[in-house]
């Protein structure tokens, strides 16, 4: 319990710290459908083979992926590269004394991470989507790498082999008497082994994972909450129909 508190601190903290550090930058709309398994699969092993090397799932089970169409078998050969059983958590291999001599912080649990990063600009999933697709090179900070949506980020850019390395284009606007940087655009330079959309496509697969992984039940959630609708509401037909029939003859 002491566990869980701590780390949604941490959680909350990180999001406030984002939120101040991102300046009002808008977030790219998510493609999150958390009913489509093939989307959560190729999340999942997107999440296993580039975050779970720094960040762990604590509260995620590996068997729980079960819910999503995989068999043990399948998650035991292509999934279990921090541990070899099945049941256990989904912990990073990273020692967090050495992340935090080379992040300036032990890298935050992720099994939340989507829902703890909702704001006013959007679902947690619409920030962590913006946020994976703004990264770009910048050799004045100690990991090569800085971001758009969460400048001065401690994190590098764990996916660009797959997304090439890019560099923001901006252009000056006046704003009540102030000159701003708006971006413009990107200026691809060095591709990566996705195309742009391709990219765009696995990052919503990830994202989607993320925001299963928040609340693996929510699907279930969901179906349950209809057929209770559909019930109160036939049951209310029904009780409003006996009591027109039991004050009939009542003058």
């Amino acid at each position: 319990m002491k566990k869980l508190i701590l780390t949604l601190v941490a959680a909350l903290g990180l999001v406030a710290g984002a939120h101040a550090a991102g300046g009002g930058m808008a977030w790219d709309k998510a493609p999150v459908n958390t009913s489509d398994t093939a989307s959560l699969q190729n999340g999942a092993k997107l999440f296993v083979n580039y975050c779970l090397n720094c960040h762990s799932a604590a509260f995620m089970r590996f068997n729980r992926l079960k819910d999503i169409g995989l068999t043990d078998q399948q998650i035991k050969d292509n999934l279990l590269f921090t541990t070899d059983k099945v049941g256990e958590t989904m912990k990073s291999a990273i020692d967090p004394k050495q992340a935090k001599v080379w992040f300036g912080a032990n890298p935050p649990d992720l099994t939340v991470i989507a829902r703890s990063r909702a704001g006013a600009g959007g679902t947690g999933a619409d920030y962590l989507y913006t946020f994976l697709r703004t990264f770009y090179r910048d050799d004045t900070k100690a990991t090569g790498w800085n971001n758009l949506a969460f400048p001065n980020v401690g994190m590098p850019h764990a996916l660009w082999q797959l997304q090439g390395e890019r560099r923001p284009i901006f252009e000056e606007r006046e704003s009540h008497g102030k000159t701003e940087h708006v971006l413009k655009g990107w200026e691809q330079v060095t591709a990566g082994s996705m195309t742009p959309l391709q990219y765009d496509q696995a990052l919503g697969d990830l994202v989607n994972y993320l925001q299963w992984m928040g609340e693996p039940a929510q699907n279930t959630r969901v179906r349950i909450g209809v057929w209770v609708l559909i019930f109160l509401g036939v049951f209310t037909l029904i009780a409003w129909r006996l009591n027109a029939a039991f004050w009939k003859d009542v003058k």
